[in-house]
């Protein structure tokens, strides 16, 4: 099959109303490819070319119907939104689910979007489940293209969000040691442009690749550089003693981000997350957004949503 015949085969999206799924489902649509979501409640909101399949990846037989005449999936779920407890468990029996019925469905081809981080890293629980995910779809019929992602940066997104609070909120921040450790974030829309490429390219298939920005960054720099775009003064003191769970209370009482969130994300910044190849620069050149530009296109989204009229107002 050609490239350009490839990208016009329909292609199934899990995760489709997440905080990459909804953009992802977005650009590919504006490309004209046509697009099926797993859904797990069928009221769900997409564009009017958008084919809905109801399914959930925890029931196995669910799948089947969603992934029939489908060359091209896209992982991008995962349990750390849902309870903390057993979300390993979940993790994996979901993707142990996907994989045996894309098996019978004969998909050829799945594009994940997972977590940076080695093995021998002592990695948290959060990005040890990420990987172990990447395994169970490395170990399928099909060709899974594994993009691995530190830090996503945009409106909507956990960790933006995250920071964001902690900037506005607190001029001054008693904070972990975590705050120096160093992240190779990277723009949500380079992460999109990315996903999309590895569709239309099929030498991406069956490979991993590190994606990550044009700077590295530690946490501490993220957000002075975040407060430097708002234009605020902000003081940040760390201290020793701060535990990772401490941490995710501290940052539930300030931010909106619930420590079933913020807990995983905390637990993960002990571990130095940077792009090890840049293999798919390669193949792939698309411009890289920087910190500040993607702080301020994040801040604009959230702005021109805020304008929208709601959809009672639109009915």
């Amino acid at each position: 099959m050609s490239q350009s015949e490839n990208a016009k085969a329909k292609v199934l999206i899990t995760g489709a109303t997440g905080f990459i799924g909804r953009r992802l489902v977005d650009a590919l649509t504006a490309e004209g490819i046509p697009v099926r979501c797993l859904v797990r409640r069928p009221d769900a909101p997409f564009p009017p070319q958008v084919e809905v399949a109801q399914g959930d990846l925890l029931q196995r037989n669910s799948l089947l119907a969603p992934l029939r005449g489908i060359e091209t999936a896209y992982y991008l779920v995962h349990a750390m939104a849902g309870e903390r407890a057993g979300f390993e468990r979940r993790d994996r029996q979901a993707a142990e689910n996907f994989v045996a019925a894309a098996e019978m469905q004969g998909v050829k081809r799945v594009i994940y979007l997972g977590g940076l981080g080695e093995e021998g890293d002592q990695l948290s629980e959060h990005l040890a489940s990420r990987l172990e995910v990447a395994r169970i779809l490395q170990r399928g019929a099909f060709q899974t293209t594994y993009l691995r992602a530190a830090v996503i940066i945009g409106a909507g997104g956990a960790s933006f969000e995250m920071i964001r609070y902690l900037v506005e909120r607190l001029p001054v921040m008693i904070t972990p040691r975590w705050v120096s450790t160093k992240c190779q974030f990277i723009a949500v829309q380079d992460v999109i442009a990315y996903l999309v490429g590895c569709l239309k390219d099929p030498r991406t298939a069956g490979k991993t690749y590190d994606v990550g920005g044009p700077e590295l960054l530690s946490y501490r720099e993220m957000m002075e550089h975040f407060a430097a775009v708002e234009k605020k003064s902000i003081k940040i003191i760390p201290v020793p003693f701060l535990t990772p769970k401490l941490s995710s209370y501290w940052v539930w009482l300030i931010t909106p981000v619930k420590p079933s969130i913020s807990m995983p994300l905390i637990e993960g910044l002990g571990n130095e997350v940077i792009c090890h190849d840049q293999e798919i620069r390669k193949i792939l050149p698309i411009p890289l957004t920087g910190f500040e530009a993607a702080v301020r296109l994040a801040l604009e989204e959230e702005g021109a949503e805020r304008l929208e009229p709601s959809q009672e107002t639109k009915q």
